[in-house]
């Protein structure tokens, strides 16, 4: 996990941390967001998927 630090938005002026990517209902593990073919939030773990409904339309 090299790039670890790009999972988090951070400000030390403030003192927060924060997730950038959404946790699982199911499981609780972190999701991926993908943006082809069609943009979602998917679960490794568990499969559970999220679809992004594009604005607009």
């Amino acid at each position: 996990m090299a790039h670890v630090h790009k999972l988090y938005e951070y400000d030390y002026e403030k003192g927060y941390i924060r997730l950038k990517n959404k946790k699982c209902p199911r499981c609780g593990s972190i999701m991926a967001h993908h943006l082809q073919p069609v943009e979602r939030h998917h679960c490794g773990r568990c499969g559970y998927t999220i679809f992004v409904a594009k604005k607009g339309k």
